[in-house]
């Protein structure tokens, strides 16, 4: 069973100016981690750029099993520059 929702545990990780190299394993860590916390719903921001992290973090994130589904963010959270993560219960 998940530990309820920490108050201070992040829901976002913002990966601009970094390489997909460097990203991937920051995301993958974030997801781990907002997993333990005991987030459902986090949000990766990588900007809109050229769509090479973006495409980066979507292949993370469907290769992950603690990731329910994935989606970009509403226009709040970062629209195109951002992928909300929905993870699993």
């Amino acid at each position: 069973m998940r530990p309820e929702s920490k108050p201070g545990a992040k829901q976002e990780l913002d990966l601009h100016g970094l390489t997909v190299d460097e990203a991937v394993p920051q995301v993958e860590d974030f997801i781990y981690r907002a997993y333990l916390a005991g987030h459902v719903n986090v949000w990766i921001i990588h900007g809109k750029g050229t769509g090479v992290l973006k495409g980066a973090v979507s292949r993370s994130l469907a290769g992950n099993s603690l990731v329910r589904s994935f989606y970009t963010a509403d226009k709040y959270h970062g629209g195109d520059g951002a992928t909300q993560a929905n993870l699993v219960l």
